[in-house]
């Protein structure tokens, strides 16, 4: 992923709502009623990583993982839904805000000059086809720091959300969605929890619904056909972002665990994360509710001193350039970079539910609502 400190400063410095979902699991407590549009995760052992083909280093070794049990949002966050939350709190995203050169040094390589007054602007990072083959290499290619990109409009200035509010929520930040969950009593996912929900009914498999890309002629996700970056043939019917719950959900009847966009995790990213993780225990045990290390060291931004996981891929992913709608794929970006192919969905535990609960009672107001059909 391109951090934000890089993609701002570069040209300065080199010149719905959910869908109707199947009937939820319920949690054990039976007197908590589930949050709306959520389903119950049962606590289990899993496979976590993939040894096999397609799989990066950062994947392996596959590994026993178990987690207790969660609630996890049957869809990525809408436009509607964050809406609510904006309209509740008045929250600005990071994309809407100036940014400071504190900030973006602190992911910079030492002694970068801070560039020109006016150059740091708000924003985001929005993926443009290229015209044709280039350096994969160099995501620089596709990839331009838009002033004015946000949740609000993500293809920049003069774009909106009008009619999108069964679209995902892009443009926000790790900063943005850890606010959101808060507010809606919930996290975000460990990116153990994560892989436990996609895996559901595929423990073990290459894709969250088994072997095979397009099983049987139908696309499972909204991701890349085509040749990246310059040519998609649009033969899954979207070329970005997809309204949640236009493929078939999982087992667990979770929508968009694979493509349409990247999702945030509460997890840092390191590398060799699972090779540590095996060689500090007993061969073959079972690893607890494990999560990230406390500070990321990612090649991708060396310079960040936080990183944080990001799960399922998104429609940009294509096996010319990754294959990351797979379930054990890991990205990661800074906690300030926002894209049009980023955004999240959370979980929450009885816990932690049943203390929002009371904190809404006690102020007389709930901070989240059930979904409303066909809002924008």
């Amino acid at each position: 992923m391109i951090s934000l400190a890089l993609a701002l400063l570069a040209p300065a410095l080199t010149q719905v709502d959910s869908p109707a979902p199947v009937a939820p699991k319920q949690a054990p407590n039976q007197a908590l009623k589930a949050p709306p549009g959520t389903v119950w995760v049962e606590p289990g052992v899993f496979t976590m990583g993939w040894d096999g083909e397609d799989g990066r280093l950062d994947e392996r070794p596959a590994h026993k993982v178990r987690v207790d049990g969660f609630w996890m949002d049957l869809t990525e966050v809408t436009n509607a839904q964050f809406a609510r939350f904006v309209e509740a709190t008045g929250y600005k995203t990071t994309a809407e805000v100036v940014p400071s050169w504190e900030d973006l040094a602190a992911q910079l390589p030492p002694g970068t000059p801070e560039p020109p007054p006016g150059t740091l602007v708000a924003g985001s990072l929005i993926f443009t086809k290229t015209r044709g083959r280039v350096d994969l290499r160099d995501y620089s290619q596709w990839w331009a720091w838009t002033p004015g990109a946000d949740w609000r409009h993500p293809k920049g200035p003069g774009s909106s959300i009008d009619g999108l509010g069964a679209y995902p929520v892009v443009h926000v930040s790790w900063y943005d969605a850890t606010a959101y969950a808060a507010w809606a009593g919930k996290r975000l996912p460990t990116e153990a929890e994560w892989e436990r929900a996609a895996r559901a009914g595929a423990d073990g498999a290459r894709y969250m619904w088994g072997a095979e890309l397009v099983p049987e002629g139908v696309h499972q996700a909204n991701i890349w056909q085509g040749q990246f970056p310059f040519e998609n043939k649009l033969a899954d019917g979207f070329e970005v972002a997809a309204p949640v719950g236009s493929y078939p959900p999982n087992p667990l009847g979770l929508f968009d665990m694979s493509g349409n966009v990247w999702e945030w995790t509460s997890d840092q990213f390191q590398p060799d994360l699972y090779e540590q993780r095996v060689g500090a225990g007993e061969p073959g045990a079972v690893i607890e509710n494990p999560t990230g290390p406390k500070r990321a060291a990612d090649p991708r931004n060396p310079y960040s001193r936080d990183s944080y996981v990001q799960k399922g891929g998104s429609f940009l992913c294509h096996a010319d350039y990754c294959s990351s709608y797979r379930p054990s794929a890991r990205m990661a970006t800074p906690p300030d970079s926002g894209m049009n192919h980023l955004g999240f969905r959370c979980v929450t535990t009885p816990l932690l539910w049943a203390e929002h609960l009371e904190r809404a009672r006690a102020h007389g107001s709930a901070s989240s609502e059930p979904p409303k059909k066909g809002a924008d």
